[in-house]
């Protein structure tokens, strides 16, 4: 029997409602239940079609997601990147339907299989995890917008270290299915109640696993300075105000070097450190003569090649270079074909190459740190590769090309929850916010307001060891989720 609406027009905007009803379970709203709301009404609009119109009806649920979801990608373009509102709208349009299509590609296996109860439950959360997983490495991969994050402070997050962020999504996409059968008269109390009290039990098992303590904390905390300049992307890029942007790194620091690291966002120093060698001089000497040890974000010239980099001045060892690019934005595909054709595609260090993938960790005071350049903090195993071995992770980032929208929010909430997934802390400088100090918990201990130049003071707590998640990845969920289908549409 086909679950409504009747008329498949109808079908596809009550998906199209359902999936811009996902991000408002994401950060800034945090709406939790509304993800598995979402993911229910999406189980029982696909339910009884065919192939074909499993396509277009998660289609249209995706193009709801991400039409909400990244509507930020917008500003990016018009505003910072000095688009007509046509173009703008144009490029954010492709994004949305080439994820969509993305999205709704692998969904179109629901269509053939048999009805029943328990491969629908099987399959649907299955399908969702795969979807989430393909989107997070192809075409350099776009992790955003999972469901698992939806869950970082409810009971949930405690089977992160474990199974990580498409694990809760996997439980997540379950729960709304689980939801969506119960709802349903004509199923009988036995098939109703079983799917339930399983749910019930693993969210109760989060709860239990939250009380265990898979690292374990040094001694001794770091004290910090985290300096954020709040520069607009003209004034951080405008060699004609270069000095002015160093002596305000060099003001905001001041009075802050009693700290044991001074750190200093993305691209703090918008330049190339030969050709202002005699600042870097001056600001190492500082941190040796202070006793403490700056971090800052530089473009690196190395083997000619540009790198987005990160150096550490004073009592330290260490380097790092980003090692996962932002396709137009840290470099062009088809550089010599498009190059030029928009002003979108002439952004400045637009042109960078990645980095090693076996680069040391960062040393600092007897700490080991693993470091996340902005984008890099949304891929669970990438951080989880290297924070395994480290006693904190710090992320320098630069969220300024998304104004004032939902995007900040969103990141903040995804380092929260490689907090969690690795029991680290996570120290987080933008260069206009959000920056925070977030503990091993996923708790936020210290933050400063948006688009207003500070610098924050704060304490951080490193943890040594590691989690489940640390040795194994997302591998094991992903492996779950393929069998799951195997055996649905066996």
């Amino acid at each position: 029997m086909r679950i409504f609406p009747s008329s498949p027009a109808a079908g596809h905007v009550a998906a199209l409602v359902a999936g811009a009803l996902l991000p408002l379970g994401l950060a800034p709203f945090e709406h939790w239940y509304l993800g598995i709301l979402s993911c229910g009404l999406l189980s029982l609009l696909l339910r009884d079609l065919a192939p074909r119109q499993v396509f277009w009806r998660s289609f249209a649920y995706a193009a709801g997601l991400f039409g909400v979801g990244v509507s930020w990608v917008f500003i990016s373009i018009h505003t910072h990147g000095g688009e007509s509102i046509a173009v703008s709208l144009t490029l954010t349009s492709l994004l949305v339907l080439l994820l969509a299509f993305l999205f709704a590609l692998p969904f179109s296996l629901y269509g053939y299989f048999s009805p029943s109860l328990f491969k629908r439950l099987a399959l649907f959360p299955a399908l969702w995890v795969l979807v989430e997983w393909l989107r997070g490495w192809i075409f350099t991969g776009f992790p955003w917008l999972y469901l698992g994050n939806a869950f970082i402070d409810t009971w949930l997050a405690g089977w992160a270290p474990i199974v990580g962020v498409l694990g809760m999504s996997l439980i997540g996409a379950a729960s709304g299915a689980v939801v969506a059968e119960f709802c349903q008269k004509q199923q009988q109390k036995l098939q109703k109640f079983l799917p339930v009290a399983v749910a019930v039990l693993v969210w109760l098992g989060g709860l239990g696993l939250a009380t265990v303590s898979w690292t374990t904390p040094v001694a001794k905390p770091l004290t910090l300075a985290m300096v954020q300049p709040a520069l607009t992307p003209s004034q951080k890029w405008n060699d004609a105000i270069l000095y002015d942007n160093l002596v305000q790194l060099r003001d905001l620091s001041s009075g802050h070097w009693d700290n044991d690291l001074m750190i200093w966002p993305e691209s703090a120093i918008p330049t190339l450190q030969r050709d202002i060698e005699p600042f870097i001089q001056f600001m190492e000497q500082t941190a040796k003569e202070t006793g403490s040890l700056l971090i800052t974000g530089i473009p690196l010239y190395e083997d000619e090649r540009y790198y987005n980099g990160v150096i550490l001045l004073g009592n330290g060892e260490g380097s790092y270079r980003k090692r996962h690019l932002v396709p137009f934005g840290e470099y062009l595909p088809l550089d010599s074909l498009l190059r030029g054709l928009i002003k979108f595609f002439n952004r400045p260090m637009s042109s960078f190459s990645a980095g090693a993938d076996d680069q040391p960790l960062l040393q600092a005071h007897g700490t080991t740190i693993a470091t996340a350049i902005c984008y890099e903090i949304v891929y669970q195993d990438l951080v989880s590769s290297t924070a395994k071995d480290a006693d904190l992770i710090l992320t320098l980032s630069n969220d300024v090309w998304f104004g004032d929208s939902i995007a900040p929010h969103q990141h903040l909430q995804m380092a929260r929850l490689r907090a969690i997934e690795n029991a680290k802390p996570v120290v987080r400088d933008t260069n206009d916010g959000i920056t925070a100090v977030i503990d091993a918990h996923g708790k936020i201990t210290h933050q400063l307001p948006q688009f207003v130049p500070g610098t924050l003071e704060a304490e951080v707590l490193p943890y040594r060891g590691s989690t489940p998640f640390n040795r194994f990845g997302s591998w094991p969920v992903v492996v779950f989720c393929l069998a799951a289908v195997g055996i649905a549409l066996g």
